[in-house]
């Protein structure tokens, strides 16, 4: 049976990612039971890769990948994503926080604990050679182009609006994508061929950033996403930079996305250090300017 297939009126709904895993385990051949382990460990993985970078993250081929899948009922690898995505999207957010609470009650531990800890995975896994590299190719694109534009709806609006803001102030020129509905149309009008988009955002794919990756793909302006769902993009974005938001259905925590962030303002200020400090320089004095007390309180 598909993943993607609807249940006819009156029939029972599908059971939860998790529990469909469990309940087809013991049909499963060993190389499957494990592979279908992964898929229910490493979720932002499946989605956000190839059935051959799976295979290697997982340690088999892709064909093991794609069989297993398939053994699970799904319709092959889309299938099972489509899947995952409706086990990430599906909670409301009071659901997300509501099991978050319960896993800090159940764990016994204070909520900064929790907290820190689910960071610290989610930062750690930034630590690969293969994420450091994609992290310097997006370093040269976001510094080679004429403009910056930053896209984030919601919470990540406000890292959208953040990042564009010490982007400026260090004399990279960007603006943020970060109005919903029409309020947006006046931000992409300013898109120009020779910039570049850097994208916060996550599944499912709304109204937004299709139409901001349609006026990209328009000017030919490169894109970069920052994302841990949004596996469905392969070919619309110039490179992916896969960084989780805490453990799925969970409160969606956007410390490590911060913390990549702040990486890039440090990287982008030493491709060319001079500028970068004559424009906070710059940018100080307009504030004392504006405010005698700012440089008394030497406030940076």
């Amino acid at each position: 049976m598909s993943a993607t297939k609807k249940p006819e009126r009156g029939a029972p709904l599908p059971p939860a990612f998790e529990a469909r895993i469990a309940g087809a385990m013991g049909h499963l051949r060993p190389a499957e039971q494990r592979m279908a382990r992964f898929f229910v460990d490493q979720k932002s993985t499946v989605l956000l890769n190839s059935a051959a970078e799976i295979a290697e993250k997982a340690g088999t081929s892709d064909a093991t990948v794609v069989r297993t899948a398939r053994s699970l009922g799904f319709d092959g690898l889309a299938g099972l994503r489509e899947a995952i995505l409706s086990d990430i999207t599906g909670p409301a957010p009071a659901d997300r926080l509501a099991r978050t609470l319960q896993d800090v009650s159940a764990a016994s531990e204070s909520a900064l604990t929790h907290v820190l800890k689910e960071h610290y995975a989610s930062v750690n896994s930034m630590a690969s050679p293969e994420f450091g590299a994609a992290f310097e190719r997006t370093v040269d694109t976001l510094f080679t182009a004429r403009r910056r534009h930053v896209f984030g709806i919601g919470p990540s609006g406000c890292i959208a609006e953040y990042a564009a803001m010490q982007f400026n102030r260090i004399g990279l020129r960007s603006s943020s994508l970060s109005s919903s509905g029409i309020g947006l149309a006046d931000k992409l009008q300013e898109m120009e061929a020779g910039d570049a988009v850097l994208m916060l955002a996550y599944a499912p794919i709304y109204r937004e950033v299709s139409v901001a990756l349609d006026r990209a793909d328009e000017l030919g302006v490169p894109t970069i996403l920052i994302s841990d769902s949004l596996g469905t993009l392969d070919g619309r974005i110039a490179e992916l930079l896969p960084v989780a938001r805490g453990r799925a259905d969970h409160l969606a925590m956007h410390g490590a996305t911060l913390v990549l962030v702040e990486a890039m303002i440090v990287a982008l200020a030493s491709r060319d250090k001079s500028s970068a400090v004559d424009s906070l320089r710059t940018f100080g004095a307009l504030r004392g300017a504006l405010d005698k007390s700012w440089l008394k309180r030497r406030v940076r």
